[in-house]
């Protein structure tokens, strides 16, 4: 305190005199030590006296303002005050770092655990049976609300063929009105290039489009064939696709078969075709042959 009495006596002023009034007297005895610099150059040595002085009642001045303002926030912790005060510090200073490693091991904790849930999901696919067939719903299709949530479109064609042990359904939506259907073709169009199921169920519209794709087999054998007698008038489907110089079987119409109430859908048309590439064809013409049995 005798530093600081003699602070404000170097400076000519009364203790504890206002730090505006301090500010005011630095600059006026600042101004005297210009204009009397031009004359002596003890003038300077003077003045140096003055600014340390100044310079030690602004440190106490910041020192009453911040002990001020810790007992204002940190005095209601009583004896915990310091550590209070500490907590506080180290939040205000990291945390940004803090908050950083927090997402860090969060990220961390969140790919352990989509890991492990791959591993699971991986190890359940591998004790499941073999896939009996792999089915695409694509068109105008709506699921009906009271299905249940899980795997509605697997459990309706397992209950059609009890002597499969498992089907695989993927459903593809595109509605039928031209001027909204653009981004769901887009989509469908990755559905095509990327998945291989063994059979597409279309409406009739998407059966046109998926033709031209060059992904449906050629049905013509089987319609001539075995199938022939089950055949009505209409069921076999023709186009001609891409590079067809002639009109050929790619699909049958069940609209009017077993199919169109075993599914849980909402729809107008429902063609089946086989895809070229398909993993399981036998079974696939024994699907389509079944619910040909079925059209009155």
């Amino acid at each position: 305190m005798e530093e600081l009495k003699e602070a404000y006596k170097t400076m000519g002023l009364p203790e504890q005199a206002p730090k505006e009034e301090v500010e005011k007297r630095y600059e006026t005895l600042m101004r005297q030590a210009r204009s009397r610099s031009k004359q002596s150059e003890q003038a300077d040595d003077s003045f140096a006296k003055v600014t340390q002085a100044y310079k030690r009642i602004l440190e106490y001045e910041d020192r009453k303002l911040t002990e001020a303002f810790n007992e204002q926030e940190y005095g209601k912790y009583k004896k915990m005050a310091g550590q209070a005060q500490k907590v506080d510090h180290f939040w205000r200073y990291y945390k940004f770092h803090t908050l950083g490693a927090i997402a860090a091991v969060a990220l961390i904790i969140y790919g352990i655990m989509s890991f492990i849930d791959y591993r699971a999901e991986q190890e359940r696919l591998a004790n499941l049976p073999p896939v009996d067939l792999d089915v695409s719903f694509m068109g105008n299709f709506i699921m009906k609300e009271e299905v249940p949530k899980e795997e509605p479109l697997e459990k309706a064609l397992l209950a059609a063929f009890p002597e499969w042990k498992r089907f695989v359904a993927t459903l593809t939506y595109v509605p039928a009105d031209e001027a909204t259907q653009y981004a769901y073709l887009q989509k469908a169009v990755l559905v095509l290039a990327t998945e291989n199921p063994d059979v597409y169920v279309m409406d009739s519209q998407i059966f046109n489009w998926v033709g031209n794709q060059a992904v449906l087999l050629n049905l013509d054998e089987l319609a001539e064939g075995e199938l022939k007698p089950l055949i009505k008038d209409g069921v076999a489907k023709k186009m001609k696709a891409a590079e067809d110089t002639e009109e050929h079987v790619y699909g049958f119409d069940l609209t009017d078969s077993a199919l169109a109430s075993d599914v849980p859908l909402y729809h107008e048309s429902l063609i089946v075709g086989i895809r070229a590439n398909a993993k399981n064809p036998d079974k696939a013409k024994a699907f389509i042959k079944k619910y040909l049995e079925t059209i009155k």
